[in-house]
């Protein structure tokens, strides 16, 4: 991409792959799954033109960023320190974070954690969710019942693994679609399904992409994991209830830091979070703007980059400092 600038950089014992764009205070922008940091192409260059430092990581475990083995270094306390560390490499004393899907609760625990260095937050896609009372798996097992519910189904190595990459083209095909605004109901993703369902399965594959996804962007993200597969981004995962152990500290906090959520009216997240969307206001008492963008899926800052650099950039224009 013009005006990219590519670096990998030491953080937080890994060494880590970042893109940058422009000069000014920086702007973090974290992504989630199964994507890289090209799912901020379109934040990059706009931020940059509107005098900021865009920083958009390849998150641990995807990309040119390391992928450690074990499951138990993709706890949300190794991916704030992934992101700390990364200020710390980059010169940076603070930035405002940007997460979306994965990216999301990582932007949300910086800011949490890390107020000193996080100075406001601004999230796509995924509300926040204090800690809660349960483990993770006992709630969504608890939610599933007998019905098949991805997040369990990610949770057993090896298995998720041998189904996304059988075809990887194919795989994100279906699930960038599927999970966007522009599937109908039918072809769409679903969290929730019959028991004997595997992932992919009523994923839709289209005739033609959405005006929103190239073929050159589909080769991009194909050739990533076809090189680096799919067990670092489903280890973020299996490390759920480790995370759930390890911040217990942060029981039932709130985020404090100025803050901008958008999502997608169609966005299937939503329904999974939706007390926690209608309890943002409470649990994020910084909360400057909620927007619900009609006809957008999950795919939030792909599917509408310019409603939501609009978003980002007024955000960021009225910001102390």
């Amino acid at each position: 991409m013009t005006g990219v600038a590519h670096r990998v950089v030491e953080s937080n014992g890994i060494r880590m792959h970042v893109a940058e764009q422009g000069r000014g205070p920086a702007v973090l922008l974290c992504h989630g799954f199964p994507e890289s940091w090209y799912s901020w192409r379109h934040q990059l260059s706009a931020l940059a033109a509107a005098g900021y430092r865009a920083i958009a990581p390849d998150m641990r475990g995807y990309g040119h960023t390391d992928r450690p083995a074990a499951i138990e270094t993709y706890t949300m306390l190794h991916h704030v320190g992934d992101m700390v560390g990364l200020l710390d490499a980059l010169g940076e004393q603070t930035a405002v974070i940007v997460g979306h899907d994965w990216g999301a609760p990582v932007a949300w625990n910086c800011a949490l954690m890390r107020p000193d260095r996080f100075r406001a937050v601004a999230v796509l896609s995924v509300p926040y969710s204090p800690r809660g009372s349960i483990r993770p798996t006992a709630a969504l097992a608890q939610a599933a019942g007998e019905h098949f519910m991805y997040m369990l189904y990610f949770q057993e190595p090896g298995v998720a693994e041998a189904e996304l990459g059988r075809d990887v083209r194919a795989t994100l095909r279906r699930v960038l679609y599927s999970a966007s605004g522009d599937a109908p109901a039918a072809q769409g993703w679903r969290p929730i399904m019959p028991g004997a369902a595997r992932f992919l399965d009523n994923l839709g594959d289209p005739e033609r992409l959405p005006a929103w996804l190239t073929e050159a962007d589909l080769d991009f993200y194909t050739v990533e994991f076809q090189r680096t597969g799919f067990s670092g981004g489903l280890s973020w995962y299996r490390a759920m209830d480790l995370t759930w152990e390890l911040t217990a500290p942060w029981h039932h906090a709130k985020v404090m830091q100025p803050a901008l959520f958008v999502a997608g009216e169609r966005d299937l997240v939503i329904a999974m979070h939706r007390r926690a969307l209608d309890q943002l206001r409470e649990t994020v008492p910084g909360l400057r703007r909620l927007v619900m963008l009609p006809g957008c899926g999950h795919w939030t800052q792909q599917e509408r980059p310019a409603e939501v650099n609009a978003e980002l950039l007024s955000f960021l224009a009225v910001l102390p400092g």
